[in-house]
């Protein structure tokens, strides 16, 4: 461990400064030592030293205001004071100022070796500490939203505003407008962030399992439940729970959540052990709940406890304006996940992507800049790079005069392409349930 440490001696005293060099270097650590404060100044700036041994007294500006300019230099600095035995009152007012020890003179070696030994590792823990914690920064950042439109910086002041709040979110827009976006920016903002973001998709949420999916269960709780399974809520304990595309919730589920909601206590099922939990609910929806509620599908009760605080996201083609830096991020975002040195859309390529009326909003930009970006060439992306875009824009006399039923059949095909073959996200995309979806696929004979 030594030989990497890297040890600066401060003291007026040429004596003290030769022997503590020769001792620490036979030790194994790198040394460099200076008579007085501005000298130990100008070795900082040129070096970078992990502890540094201070005389307190010496002539100019003393130890104490030294400690506080390497300090400034280096706030991890590890500082040993070396000191007499008349100026132990001036050593302790160093420590209050955050010096790691001290030690007075005449100085033992080997009580210096060791409180030096355990300063390195003092340093090396303040240095891992610091990398784990930008580490975990870089693991809870989230992609940024994307915009400088009226109704975008709208969006953006509401999520930092409520992502220094407690309250309950329920974040409203058409499919692909970005709403587990913002739901990552709320929760990566917060004072939660170091703790889950777990997310349920309520479309997937079936009666059957959803008390197991919710709640977890215990061994033997219905047939096949061998071993003990933690649910979504105990999992997002001191996080955030994101139920996305709540409208799709069934009525037994909406029952059991709204009475953890109100209680933060549940019990597994099959278990008898009563589980307190503490997470904050942010949730989305492509559906007018209001709507839903009026009609009964949706339970008015749940319906406040998640509408505390609402956001509404904006269609595409309503923040058009918003193209060109949307188109540029993920032009960036994507060139670089496949080492292709794209630069931009050309002046022709980016007019077509405003004509475009994006049924599939941010998500299908998304896809179309991603697909352009594999089958380019660089540096710009042109309008041969979208050809199913230009299809979709240029529609023909001819496919003006398609049946409802053809053009039914083409739209989910489009839907179907869009989502990679995923009936679940198809039906996202055209605003139905995947039984309809299902239902239309089955009836025109489409492959997925």
């Amino acid at each position: 461990m030594t030989e990497q440490v890297s040890l600066l001696i401060v003291d007026d005293e040429p004596s003290v400064r030769d022997s503590l060099r020769h001792w620490f270097l036979q030790e194994g650590y790198r040394v460099e030592t200076a008579a007085e404060a501005l000298e130990a100044l100008e070795r900082m700036r040129d070096s970078r030293f992990d502890i540094v041994l201070l005389d307190i007294k010496m002539p100019g500006m003393d130890g104490i205001e030294l400690q506080g300019r390497l300090k400034e230099i280096d706030s991890q600095l590890v500082i040993i004071i070396m000191t007499a035995y008349a100026s132990v009152d001036t050593a302790v007012q160093a420590l209050k100022q955050g010096a790691y020890d001290y030690i007075t003179k005449p100085i033992d070696p080997d009580d210096l070796s060791r409180l030096t030994r355990n300063a390195a590792v003092q340093r090396r823990l303040m240095s891992q500490n610091q990398t784990l914690r930008e580490e975990i920064r870089s693991l809870i950042s989230t992609d940024p939203i994307v915009g400088e439109s009226p109704r975008m910086l709208e969006v953006v002041e509401s999520v930092q505003s409520l992502a220094r709040t407690e309250v309950s979110v329920l974040i409203q827009g058409a499919s692909g407008t970005g709403k587990e976006l913002a739901a990552r920016a709320i929760h990566g903002n917060s004072r939660r962030k170091y703790f889950p973001l777990v997310t349920i998709n309520c479309g997937a949420l079936t009666d059957p399992m959803a008390e197991s999916e919710l709640f977890g269960h215990e061994p033997g709780a219905f047939p096949g439940a061998r071993y003990r399974r933690k649910g979504k809520l105990e999992l997002a304990h001191k996080g955030t729970l994101f139920l996305d595309e709540i409208g799709q919730i069934g009525p037994k589920a909406q029952l059991d959540l709204l009475r953890a909601l109100d209680t933060r206590r549940f019990t597994r099922l099959g278990g008898n052990e009563v589980l307190e939990v503490d997470f904050r609910i942010i949730s989305a929806t492509h559906k007018n709940l209001e709507e839903a509620v009026q009609e009964g599908s949706f339970r008015e009760d749940l319906f406040y406890r998640l509408n505390v605080a609402n956001i509404t996201l904006p269609a595409l083609r309503e923040r058009a304006s918003d193209i060109p830096l949307l188109a540029a991020h993920f032009v960036g975002k994507f060139s670089s996940a496949v080492n292709k040195p794209f630069t931009g859309v050309d002046p022709e390529a980016m007019e077509l992507l405003q004509r475009h009326t994006w049924p599939g909003n941010v998500r299908e930009l998304q896809n179309v800049i991603e697909r352009a970006v594999v089958v380019g060439t660089p540096p710009l992306i042109t309008v041969a790079d979208f050809s199913g875009l230009v299809a979709q824009s240029s529609p023909s006399r001819a496919d003006e005069m398609l049946s409802l039923a053809e053009l039914e059949k083409r739209h989910i095909q489009l839907a179907l392409g869009k989502s990679g073959g995923s009936v679940v996200l198809a039906a996202q995309l055209l605003q139905i349930d995947t039984d309809t979806i299902c239902e239309k696929i089955k009836k025109y004979g489409l492959s997925h």
